[in-house]
C-alpha cells in the first residue's frame, strides 16, 4: 500500500509557537486522505541561529498534537545544555522519535549536531530523515536508505539574502535529485516562502520526487500550500 505524502509549503513564523500549531492544524484538516505531513526545518520557533532566539524559545521535542495525520516538524531543541536542529516525528497525537541535524552550517554554531539516523514507519512505508544542509552529504542519504527505507523526509528553509534566493532556487532540487537517484528513495521536500524584512526572500522549492528524481508533485515557487503524493 501507498503512503499519502502531504509536503506543507509556509510562510515564515517566527517567536510564535502557538500561530505555527494552528498552521499545522488547519493544514492537517485540509489533507484530506492524507498519512504523512512535512513542515519546514525549525518551523515551530522559527529559523533563527542566533544564541539569543534559540535559548529564548528552544523546546523539547516532545510535541502533543491532536491531528488525524502522522507529522514531521522541525523545531529547536533543548536536551539538558545541548541545543538540536530538529524534525520530530508525531504520530498518534504524541512525539514517537526524532533527527537531530548532523551536518550543520558555520552559521549554527549554537546547535550540536546529531549523530544518529533513526528510520520510522507510516502506512507501512519505512522512512528517515535529512535536514536541509544535509543534502549536501551522499552519506547522510546513504545512512537512512541503508536501514530499509523508501522515503527520505527533507525539511528545509532557504529563507536567504534576495540575490542568492534566485540564484539557488534551481539548485536546492539538483541536490534532493542526486540523492533520490544514488539511494532509489523517494524524496518529499518541505520549505518556506515569503519575505524577511525586505532583505531576505523564500521561494521554496517544497515538492515530491520520485526515485528517478522526478518531480511528482510541487507547490508552485513563492505560494504558501501543500502538494501531495503517494509513495510506494
Amino acid at each position: 500500500m501507498p503512503v499519502r505524502v502531504g509536503v506543507c509549503q509556509t510562510p515564515e513564523i517566527v517567536g510564535d509557537v502557538p500561530a505555527a500549531l494552528r498552521l499545522i492544524r488547519e493544514f492537517a484538516e485540509s489533507a484530506d486522505g492524507v498519512d504523512l505531513l512535512v513542515f519546514p526545518e525549525c518551523f515551530l520557533q522559527g529559523y533563527l541561529a542566533t544564541p539569543e532566539h534559540v535559548h529564548a524559545h528552544a523546546t523539547t521535542a516532545d510535541l502533543r498534537l491532536d491531528v488525524r495525520p502522522a507529522v514531521v516538524v522541525g523545531l529547536i531543541e533543548q536536551r539538558g545544555a545541548r541545543f538540536y536542529n530538529t524534525a520530530a516525528v508525531v504520530r498518534g497525537g504524541r512525539t514517537i522519535g526524532a533527527y537531530r541535524k548532523t551536518f550543520l552550517t558555520r552559521g549554527e554554531r549554537v546547535f550540536t549536531a546529531g549523530d544518529a539516523y533513526p528510520v520510522f514507519e507510516c502506512a507501512g512505508v519505512r522512512f528517515g530523515v535529512n535536514i536541509c544542509f544535509d543534502a549536501q552529504y551522499p552519506r547522510a542519504a546513504a545512512a537512512v536508505a541503508e536501514q530499509g527505507a523508501r522515503l527520505l523526509i527533507h525539511p528545509a528553509q532557504n529563507m536567504m539574502r534576495r540575490e542568492n534566493a534566485h540564484r539557488w532556487q534551481e539548485k536546492h532540487n539538483e541536490l534532493r535529485r542526486k540523492r533520490a537517484l544514488e539511494t532509489g528513495m523517494w524524496l518529499a521536500s518541505a520549505d518556506v516562502t515569503g519575505e524577511r524584512g525586505g532583505t531576505h526572500l523564500a521561494l521554496g522549492p517544497t515538492c515530491v520526487l520520485n526515485p528517478a528524481g522526478e518531480i511528482v508533485a510541487e507547490v508552485p515557487r513563492g505560494v504558501v500550500g501543500m502538494a501531495v503524493a503517494d509513495v510506494v
